[in-house]
């Protein structure tokens, strides 16, 4: 493994369909990690928030401010010497491509499952603001990622725990990389 590859990524942005478990898995990685938890749902303007509601799929243009308040973000965590995990969507190569930007110090989780399972999930989610609707939508846009991207990819078919056990494998991060794992207190 070379130098570059076994540097300490200032983010991670945990990528898949809605209802993949960005979230979920995002804000475990980053408590695994100690570090800071992203959603990026909060960084869509509130037209993109209305439309999804609506149950219209968004454009590319929709998704272009969203997506480089993302990437704004991104490098102002690594500048300033912090780390984050970001859960982002990030469908298609040039989304990912805005966020990244040819970072070597940022990586691509991607969460793979199928649309049965998801479509399980989604039917199962409640308050959230994406309709069950626009998966298929979802599916036809996403394009995963391909080695030239280094990403990650982790099957979704299995417990958070798991899941969050085989993104640190991946990254192959030595235990001081990987930060004490907070507790609750009782």
């Amino acid at each position: 493994m070379s130098d570059e590859a076994s540097k300490l990524p200032c983010a991670l942005i945990v990528m898949g369909v809605s209802g993949s478990g960005k979230s979920t898995i995002a804000a475990s990685l980053a408590e695994r990690l100690s570090w800071v938890y992203e959603d990026g749902d909060r960084f869509h303007p509130a037209s993109n928030v209305a439309k999804m509601s609506a149950g219209q799929p968004l454009t590319d243009e929709d998704r272009w401010p969203w997506l480089q308040a993302i990437a704004d973000e991104i490098d102002r965590v690594c500048k300033a010497g912090e780390h984050a995990v970001i859960a982002c969507s990030a469908l298609k190569r040039t989304y990912r491509d805005i966020l990244v930007h040819g970072r070597n110090d940022v990586r691509v989780i991607f969460l793979d499952g199928t649309q049965q399972l998801i479509a399980s999930r989604l039917a199962r989610r409640k308050g959230h603001f994406m309709p069950p609707g626009l998966l298929a939508s979802q599916f036809r846009t996403l394009e995963p990622p391909d080695r030239s991207e280094n990403p990650i990819t982790v099957s979704i078919d299995a417990s958070v725990e798991a899941i969050i056990d085989d993104i640190v494998r991946q990254l192959k991060l030595t235990p001081a990389q990987r930060g004490t794992p907070r507790r609750n207190r009782s």
